[in-house]
């Protein structure tokens, strides 16, 4: 048989269980024709390119990205970072920032709540520093900000106006006032991106293209975009700039879409709406099947939902959907054909989730075929580790948070919310992955800016050492000073390369064209001079492919 490519001398790792390891491979028309030794390469025709032992993977996939947000906030000036140690200081900054660049319609600046100490920032404090134009200040973590007076009139909020969520987005009151501060997407995130919906089509190419180029660069093939909340109008319209960009040759991604909701009243029309963009989407780098949620927040503003309470407020946070609201949701998707992602980061969230599927399947028996995918899982209830392998629940992490995911000396901050015990049981994603459950990994960053968060090395490094070490392609602010523990949670080089393949592929259930180097599958990989199986981990993040093939096609790295 002639083929388009022949490779001998390889160390191929195939992400495939059947056979883990071959040192040779031919691709025709775009994939793998022939997978294995050399000596099967007798029956194949074509220039032979020797690798000399160079080592060669599949293509990666990311399974939990914000492409369309990243694009909306390319041009969305978030602000500076405030450097500060209390209250009065971050005003002071703020303010001095605004006297050197007067006259702008709006100000923009990122404030991590810990540096307030307890504090908080009112619409008071803030029109007394920018009285003359708005001011968006967004928490470190991205699921809160705090607004001028300017601001919440020009988008219609008062002190009657009802919370999306209470418990979990909601608009800060003082004595029945908002006072500013919003907490989550459901209520914050039209703050942040009303200004996108005036981008060209030309910037938001612009955007999309960086972002193709760092794809291409780092060899993520595949990608599940989690969307923007609240915001559809301008997801939409992305996905018609990728579509087009599709339709053009331009988009050499796989994009696996979705569309978002944040409250189970929209249920009805969401499912809708996801219908048309599974008909509308529908080429061939672009697919649109998942519902995505937002379930419930984050951990450090206390929005994350647990089982057991926070240690310093006694609440358990509040969940969008309930166990009850989700099998009745997971009813409806089966009978369309779709799908479910969900953010979860606390117990209590994915506990919600999984009670919701098992009721579900018990109704549906083998009729059920909904892929379901929890992502984050930063704290988990013993009781619920092995039941994501029993009910077939994806269970998708962020292996960069793995060392604490705030840099400095996380785990104090941990135990003062939820005691020792809990704060020694984190991110366990070895737990989930011994039982033998489908585990997958994402970088989830909401920005393009430089990519760091993007970076799937860097997932792998703080994947295999729960740490952030001088070593480390990481920002300085989220270096750590010890490895995160437990070490038992540590994941080997093998199995974060499986989570970022053939799992990935599994999760978006594309397994029969990707995922791992196989006859048959696309011929999707990528070549290194580092044998990633014993490279150092301490400095992983720096790695990258030298060569990069998707389809059979040499991509062009910058």
């Amino acid at each position: 048989m002639k083929a388009d490519q022949i490779i001998k001398n390889a160390k191929i790792y195939t992400s495939d269980k059947d056979m883990p390891l071959a040192s040779a491979l031919a691709v025709k028309d775009g994939r793998f024709v022939y997978v294995g030794d050399e000596a099967g390469l007798s029956e194949y025709e074509g220039e032979v390119r020797d690798l000399g032992g160079r080592f060669i993977m599949p293509g990666l996939i990311d399974s939990h990205v914000h492409v369309t947000m990243g694009a909306g906030f390319e041009h969305t000036d978030l602000g500076s970072f405030v450097e500060c140690d209390s209250k009065q200081g971050a005003l002071d900054f703020m303010a001095d920032y605004i006297r050197q660049n007067p006259g702008r319609k709006r100000y923009g600046f990122l404030l991590e709540r810990k540096f307030l100490h307890d504090e908080d920032i009112t619409k008071e404090d803030l029109d007394a520093v920018c009285p003359d134009g708005e001011i968006v200040v967004l928490e470190g973590e991205a699921h809160s900000v705090w607004v001028n007076s300017k601001v919440l009139k020009r988008h219609g909020i008062t002190d009657d106006t009802p919370d999306p969520i209470p418990g979990l987005s909601y608009y800060v009151r003082k004595d029945g006032h908002v006072t500013g501060n919003v907490f989550e997407a459901a209520a914050e995130m039209p703050f942040l991106l009303d200004e996108a919906l005036d981008l060209s089509d030309e910037q938001l190419d612009a955007a999309l293209m960086r972002w193709i180029h760092f794809s291409v660069d780092h060899g993520v093939s595949a990608v599940f975009d989690a969307g923007i909340p609240e915001c559809n109008e301008l997801h939409e319209r992305i996905y018609d700039r990728l579509r087009e960009m599709d339709m053009q040759g331009k988009l050499p991604v796989y994009i696996d879409g979705c569309y978002v909701i944040t409250q189970p009243r929209q249920v009805p029309e969401a499912i809708r709406e996801l219908l048309r963009f599974r008909d509308k989407y529908d080429t061939e780098h672009l697919k649109v099947h998942t519902l995505k949620i937002f379930n419930d927040g984050t951990l450090k503003i206390h929005t994350a939902a647990l089982v057991t309470p926070y240690e310093d407020t006694r609440e358990k946070g509040v969940a969008a959907f309930n166990g009850d609201q989700i099998a009745d949701l997971l009813l409806e998707l089966n009978k369309e054909g779709l799908d479910l992602h969900l953010h979860t980061v606390g117990e209590g969230a994915s506990r919600n989730v999984l009670d919701g599927v098992e009721r579900a399947r018990k109704k549906l028996g083998d009729s059920y075929r909904v892929k379901v995918t929890c992502a984050h899982l930063e704290l988990q209830d013993d009781a619920d580790l092995p039941r994501f392998a029993k009910l077939g629940v994806n269970a998708n992490y962020t292996p960069w948070w793995h060392a604490g995911n705030m840099g400095g000396r996380p785990f104090e901050t941990w135990r003062t919310l939820f005691g020792e015990k809990r704060a020694l049981s984190m991110y366990r994603c070895k737990s989930v992955w011994d039982t033998g459950a489908n585990v997958t990994w994402s970088s989830d960053d909401i920005h393009y800016e430089d990519f760091t968060g993007w970076n799937p090395y860097l997932c792998m490094e703080v994947g295999m050492t729960r740490w952030i070490t001088e070593k480390t392609k990481a920002n300085d602010f989220d270096r750590t000073i010890e490895a995160y523990p437990p070490v038992s949670e540590q994941m080997s080089i093998e199995e974060m390369i499986l989570g970022y393949t053939i799992n990935g592929a599994r999760q978006l259930g594309i397994e029969a064209r990707k995922g791992s180097i196989e006859a048959g599958k696309d011929a999707d990989y990528l070549v290194f001079d580092h044998d990633l199986l014993t490279a150092e981990h301490e400095g992983f993040s720096h790695i990258l492919p030298q060569e990069v093939y998707f389809g059979g096609r040499k991509m062009t790295i910058s």
